[in-house]
């Protein structure tokens, strides 16, 4: 991943702070790994300084291990869930973790004009997706439950306190851009000798909706969206202007349906060369964005 990507994720996170939620420094990481979610608290409630959070670990998560603050006290708590977690028939989990630091003194409150992290590591779930860690607030006076959660997708558009999300990754190079759309699982065909034509295939998942408009490569003449569909008993291949990507919703560009093709190639396509590819994006809105990558040649089951 380029640099200047690197530091349009950074940006992105600046950004979500700026929303004036609890958010996590890190929203997204690979599953089943260790991972520490540090939970970013930005400002008080209504002016009023922090003097606890409240963290309700998700189900799934194992071993949560919060992390100790100075002048403030912290307490681990479980409770029995109503449906015991389980993965794969295995079981999981038969507690929810909760996890609070109550400041110990009026000097240690956090506040309104201060910002900090609480923090608490566990190991993720295997199976990736969306999941969304509630917390609870309490301040001098008043409180804010970072609860809410959208019905369908990822968005968080409308919700006045949502709680705070973290996407899990299905693999560690998945790369998310600075408009908040994840690319994973990338991969181009290889070529064989005298081939002027291949595939780029992978899953995308945009936080907000938006459509893929186009792709370019400095190894490909021509390079363009193309889906393949059935008419007539007859299988066939055509350039599109656009591909929707819903909100949340992973759209899979794969063999025999959506993919990128890339025509009229300057080099062959060497089994696990990197082959870079621009890819071109659209929100609702119009506003346009891109997006570099090195994508890996070679059949998903070879990485």
């Amino acid at each position: 991943m380029k640099l200047h990507w690197i530091a349009s994720i950074t940006l992105a996170c600046f950004a979500q702070q700026a929303q004036a939620h609890v958010v996590l420094s890190e929203p997204q990481a690979p599953a089943g790994a260790y991972f520490k979610a540090s939970l970013r608290v930005g400002h008080g409630c209504s002016g009023s300084a922090t003097t606890g959070i409240t963290v309700t670990v998700p189900a799934g998560f194992q071993g949560a291990k919060p992390q100790p603050k100075a002048g403030w006290e912290l307490v681990t708590r479980k409770a029995k869930l109503a449906q015991p977690y389980t993965s794969h028939g295995k079981l999981i989990s038969e507690d929810v973790v909760e996890l609070r630091w109550t400041a110990s003194s009026k000097e240690s409150a956090l506040l309104d004009e201060h910002f900090d992290e609480f923090s608490f590591m566990s190991r993720l779930p295997d199976q990736a997706g969306p999941v969304w860690l509630k917390v609870l607030q309490t301040c001098e006076v008043g409180q804010t439950d970072w609860s809410e959660v959208p019905s369908s997708g990822t968005s968080t558009k409308g919700l006045k306190s949502p709680a705070a999300f973290l996407m899990i990754r299905s693999d560690s190079g998945a790369v998310t851009s600075s408009a908040g759309i994840t690319i994973s699982e990338a991969w181009v065909r290889p070529t064989v000798a005298g081939q002027k034509a291949t595939g780029a295939f992978m899953k995308l998942t945009a936080r907000e909706s938006a459509k893929l408009v186009g792709v370019s490569s400095p190894v490909a003449g021509v390079a363009e969206i193309h889906e393949m569909k059935m008419e007539k008993d007859i299988m066939k291949m055509a350039a599109i202007p656009s591909l929707n990507l819903p909100s949340g919703k992973t759209v899979e560009l794969k063999p025999g349906g959506f993919h990128v093709m890339l025509m009229d190639l300057k080099l062959p396509i060497v089994n696990s060369s990197k082959i870079p590819l621009v890819l071109h994006f659209q929100d609702a809105k119009g506003v346009k964005s891109q997006m570099d990558i090195q994508v890996e040649a070679g059949m998903p089951h070879q990485h």
